[in-house]
This record gives structure tokens, sequence and C-alpha cells, in this order.
């Protein structure tokens, strides 16, 4: 049995969890999201404000699909109720970020001004000059978008110059002059 599949989602008050034929809706607060399960593989219950997660069968494809569900349906009653922010830092001289209406500009030591735009459901914020928050009530899209955001100029690993995630650490490399004092 499944460690994660086998523990029920606690649905808190505001949140409603409605279930269609392979379909899960989740409507809170913050909005709204739906996930296709797969009906033939787990059952999804609805029980004295618990979302349980019961798979079909023993095999490999049931035994996978039991926690991955779980989760995803954890993921969105946590995201209608509490969204989710992912952090992002700015490091290197004359690098910076600047919020224009619902636009992102970013000086990142390109010969020109990069300009992001969020897709709808998130939520782009500047802190100062150099932070960046990703706000959201879909998980998989904050992170991807936060990914997206990270890989306009990755941190590299000499000066560490780049954007990087909030408490992220890189590995420094020594360059050219650690190669001529090992001789």
């Amino acid at each position: 049995m499944s460690r994660i599949g086998k523990l029920p989602v606690a649905v808190p008050s505001g949140v409603n969890v409605t279930l269609n034929e392979g379909e899960v809706h989740v409507k809170g607060p913050k909005g709204e999201l739906s996930q296709h399960i797969l009906a033939q593989v787990v059952e999804v219950k609805l029980e004295d404000g618990k979302v349980l997660i019961e798979r079909k069968g023993d095999a490999k494809p049931h035994r996978s699909a039991h926690g991955l569900t779980r989760t995803l349906i954890a993921n969105m009653v946590e995201g209608v109720s509490k969204g989710f922010r992912k952090s992002l830092e700015i490091q290197g001289v004359g690098y910076r970020a600047a919020k224009a209406g619902e636009k992102l500009n970013l000086t990142l030591g390109y010969s020109h001004p990069v300009v992001f735009e969020a897709p709808s459901g998130i939520t782009l914020s500047v802190e100062g000059t150099n932070k960046i928050h990703v706000d959201g009530i879909d998980k998989q899209q904050v992170g991807q978008i936060a990914a997206k955001i990270r890989g306009l100029r990755p941190p590299e690993p000499y000066k560490g110059k780049g954007i990087r995630y909030e408490g992220e650490t890189i590995r420094k490399k020594l360059g050219k002059a650690g190669k001529a004092g090992k001789k």
C-alpha cells in the first residue's frame, strides 16, 4: 500500500470538492482547479470532509497512480485555499528587475532588456530590484514559470551571477587562477 496514497486529504472550510466521472473539481476562495484522474485505476471518494483515494488493483499502473492522484488532489486543495509562491533572486552588477503593468522588465547583462509576460492565473511581483515572486494557485504552473524566468539567465559557476531560486546555493569553480596554483 502506498504510504502517501492511503493518507486522506483534509478539505478545509471554504473549499468545495466535487467528483465527476474521471474528474475532480476543487473550488475555493482563491480560485477553481480541475484535474483528470484515471478512473479505471484509482477510485476517489468524498467522506466526512476528507478525500480518500483507493486503488482498484495491485498492478504497477495502479500502484504508481495511487500516490500521484492523492498528491495532485492535495496540491489542488492547498492551492485554492492558500496559494503557492516561488521566489527568485537576481545577483550581478547591473542586473535588476522592474514591474511595468503586468509585464516584468529584466536587465540581465544582454544588449537589450528582456520583457517577460506572465500567463493568466500567475501573478508576478518585484521586491526591491533583485527579488521576484511568482504567485498562483496551480503548483505546477508556478514552478514552470519560475523555471522559465530562471532560464533567462541561469547562475554561472565562476562569479555566481544570474537568476537563482531563493535559498539555492551555487557551487563555484576556481577558474584559471586555481589551475595555475595546482602545479
